[in-house]
């Protein structure tokens, strides 16, 4: 890694907590401790598996021959889809996600059948011996094809505000254009893996990196016809899932049990890197097409907006997904009059699902792209359109009717403005772009507002098991995942905090299905405000119990009783809180208990199309700095600055990192990370090899973070917010940035499209579409 130079500040605010808990794994990372699926020991009888993939988009299957399959050295089990016991169907929410394809195939890369051997390279090898004859039929590869053809994996939605025809007739400008903006591989550093071991009483225990352990204990259990009961599911710790471990984590757990059940032994299922890249979902690529029409002074009057995800072939989470992206068409911005449809598009493709954002993004960028090109056509900067547009009072009501009830928004972009020197900086550039003819700037200030909460209302809730042990150590179990995030020390300090006590009192196990039941995935940016909340619950409950027994036995009042700093004040007396927990057991005080935690407030009729989806919005702005050279298109993130929202951070450092990666995750989504198909529908780019990740030498060499810290005017978990998704579309910024340099080609009279991802053959081809604009006007 690149050593990053001396101006690189990120300021690492303390808040008034003091020093803050590191990350609870954060030595074991980089020390290799950690204990990842694949580090632990394998059982002497373990089996591994390789799947059989299909190589047509859509197909039937004429005929299937594994003999030479079973034949192959190391070979102990092949299956098909009649050798599961119980249901084929391992859909995350409605049906149609095969865990063995049948008589016909839907994408390359469909799982066909699946072989479990002696090693892992065995399996790989023999899988290759299938004798597969397919009658091929009509594939549809794109969402715009999906649209003309009328084909979704479910029914079309629509947002509406406004009389939008009146008002767009009357409008004295409207623009009328579309952009397609392609989906991300996840590419987690630890891929999709699960082990599998059977127990003696017909159930399984399985080993799973993922995000959602419940649903993987719903659907082993489906495929194996058993009680969910008979089923636990175990997961310490995943390497990065930003929600590709949210649904489709799930296949490789049923597909372990399944041979693990049937075979009495251990089997492990760990898809290597070019595997994982063909056969599992990414963030949807979305087609959006949209009219708007605005004032002189570039306020918009009106808004239409076609929105159509590229789906896959089966549902997977994609109705969630379309409706978020729906949900913040409108980002930061009123629109008075308003239609916003989302088409939940079918293609031959892999089954898209959920990706950090959850289809915000493609929302966000759709309202960022409108404004760009409304401050050209007014001749005006792009922030003063925004500010003009942005939600504030008497504009304060979004499409689908949920009120904006803080002026986070106004107050923090007009706060970035001064800090960023965001007027200076322009005029520099301005002046830097008229000397330079090979040689362009671009800068842009882009904000966010991000809603949080599952918009599929039931997952709302958070369950936690809170236990007291006689040493005064407390041991916390609740349905959060770790990957990362940092959401066991979170956890951890809020169990901490309640009680009153030392932060390194506190563990927090793994998470386990016997433990919690039914827990919502780790998904939303919800973890901490879900889990959290229900922990609170546990130890209030604890410390009630710990209250009434103070009182009774010392004759105090309640109001008497208190913990801080690990001890416990009993009226006018003292003890620490290792002696007080003892000598509440030896009275038979109960130290455990559960808590849970529903979100309130929220609700959406979908028949209406209004209501209150989200508890509260994360905010959040950046100015990305970026320069071009106009002769290749290559360029470079000279500066970045962000200031973002995150209430009453409970963690400042583990926010402040959060921030870092997902700015940077977003960054990578719209500069150098595409994805591309050929037209047979086989994905090129499956490989780190020909699919570039953003790598230390892409961070901008002026990186500040600052937090923008307000206390959430929600009754969220000590009044914090979310911070896991928003910063993600602060990437934005970047590719506003670069539109920004492109447009200056022609004096900012036009508006060039640029692909999304921007990558420089994108960018090289914007500014000559500018060029062309400026010499067919001259």
């Amino acid at each position: 890694m690149r050593k990053l130079p001396q101006d690189f500040s990120v300021d690492r605010q303390r808040t008034k907590k003091g020093n803050l808990p590191m990350h609870e794994s954060a030595v074991k990372h980089v020390t290799g401790q950690a204990v990842y699926i694949d580090d632990m020991p394998e059982w002497p009888n373990e089996l591994h598996v390789a799947t059989g993939k299909a190589t047509q988009a859509h197909a039937d299957i004429v005929s299937i021959n594994l003999d030479k399959v079973r034949a192959y050295p190391g070979v102990v089990d092949v299956i098909v889809q009649s050798d599961i016991p119980g249901e084929v169907d391992v859909s995350p929410v409605l049906s149609g996600d095969l865990l063995l394809a049948g008589n016909f195939v839907h994408y390359i890369g469909q799982a066909i059948f699946a072989v479990a051997a002696t090693s892992l390279r065995a399996a790989k090898q023999a899988v290759e011996l299938a004798e597969i004859v397919y009658q091929t039929r009509e594939a549809t590869l794109l969402p715009q094809q999906s649209l003309a053809r009328q084909e979704f994996v479910l029914p079309t939605h629509t947002i509406q505000s406004g009389d939008v025809k009146s008002a767009m007739a009357s409008a004295p400008h409207t623009i009328r254009s579309d952009m397609y903006i392609k989906g991300q591989e996840h590419f987690y550093l630890e891929g999709q893996i699960s082990v599998a071991v059977p127990n003696e009483d017909g159930g399984v225990q399985v080993f799973a990196s993922s995000q959602h352990p419940a649903e993987v204990q719903k659907l082993v259990a489906r495929v194996l016809g058993l009680p969910v009961a008979q089923v636990l599911v175990e997961t310490r710790r995943m390497g990065g899932g930003f929600g590709g471990k949210e649904s489709q984590a799930a296949v490789l757990g049923c597909m372990a049990a399944v041979l693990a059940v049937r075979n009495r032994c251990p089997v492990k299922y760990r898809m290597p890197r070019q595997d994982d890249m063909v056969q599992t979902g990414k963030r949807h690529d979305f087609w959006n097409a949209y009219q708007v029409g605005f004032n002189e002074a570039g306020e918009i009057l009106a808004a239409e907006y076609d929105m159509v995800g590229k789906c896959g072939c089966t549902a997977d989470l994609s109705d969630g997904v379309v409706d978020r992206a729906m949900f913040h068409a409108d980002n930061a911005y009123y629109l008075p009059n308003a239609r916003i449809s989302g088409y939940r598009g079918k293609t031959h493709t892999v089954s898209n699902t959920a990706f950090r954002g959850f289809g915000g993004p493609k929302g966000v960028i759709l309202a960022e792209n409108v404004i760009e090109e409304i401050a050209c056509a007014v001749g005006k900067d792009a922030l003063d359109v925004r500010k003009l547009n942005c939600y504030q009072a008497g504009k304060d009501t979004t499409p689908y009717g949920q009120k904006i009830n803080d002026d986070v928004l106004p107050t923090l972009i007009e706060a970035l403005e001064i800090s960023s020197d965001y007027r200076a900086r322009r005029h520099a550039i301005q002046a830097f772009n008229k000397r330079n003819a090979f040689l362009k700037k671009g800068l842009a200030l882009t904000p966010v507002k991000f809603g949080i909460s599952f918009t599929s209302k039931h997952l709302n809730q958070g369950g936690a098991l809170v236990h007291v042990y006689t040493d005064g150590s407390v041991h916390i179990s609740h349905g959060g995942t770790e990957m990362g995030q940092g959401l066991f020390t979170k956890v951890a300090q809020i169990v901490a905090k309640a009680f009153g006590i030392d932060y390194q009192r506190v563990n927090v196990s793994a998470t386990r299905t016997d433990k919690v039941p039914n827990a919502s995935p780790t998904a939303a940016s919800a973890g901490t405000d879900l889990n959290g909340m229900a922990a609170l619950d546990a130890v209030q409950t604890i410390k009630t119990r710990l209250c009434d027994f103070a009182v009774e036995h010392y004759g105090i009042e309640s109001s008497d009783f208190a913990i801080s700093d690990d001890l416990v004040h009993l009226g006018a007396e003292t003890m620490s809180f290792p002696e007080f927990i003892k000598l509440a057991y030896m009275n038979r005080v109960s130290l455990s208990s559960t808590g849970f935690y529903k979100t309130p407030k929220i609700g959406y009729d979908r028949k209406a199309a209004k209501g209150r989806p989200f508890l509260y919005y994360s905010n959040g702005a950046a100015v990305s700095e970026v320069i071009v050279d106009t002769l290749t298109g290559e360029y470079k993130v000279t500066q970045v600055d962000i200031l973002h929202d995150v209430g009453d951070s409970i963690n400042a450092e583990l926010d402040i990192g959060q921030i870092e990666g997902a700015f940077v995750q977003g960054m990578g989504w719209l500069t150098s990370e595409e994805l591309s198909w050929d037209e047979k529908g086989r994905i090129t780019t499956n490989s780190p090899a020909n699919y570039k990740i953003p790598t230390s030498a892409d961070v901008p060499e002026k990186f500040t973070v600052r937090l923008f810290e307000r206390a959430n005017s929600e009754e969220s978990i000590y009044r914090s917010k979310a911070v896991g998704e928003p910063p993600l579309m602060l990437g934005i910024s970047v590719w506003c940035a670069l539109k920004d340099a492109c447009a200056s080609v022609c004096n900012h009279q036009y508006s060039p499209p640029l692909a999304a991802p921007a990558t420089p053959e994108a960018v090289f081809y914007s500014m000559k579409a500018a060029r062309d604009y400026q010499e067919a006007r001259s």
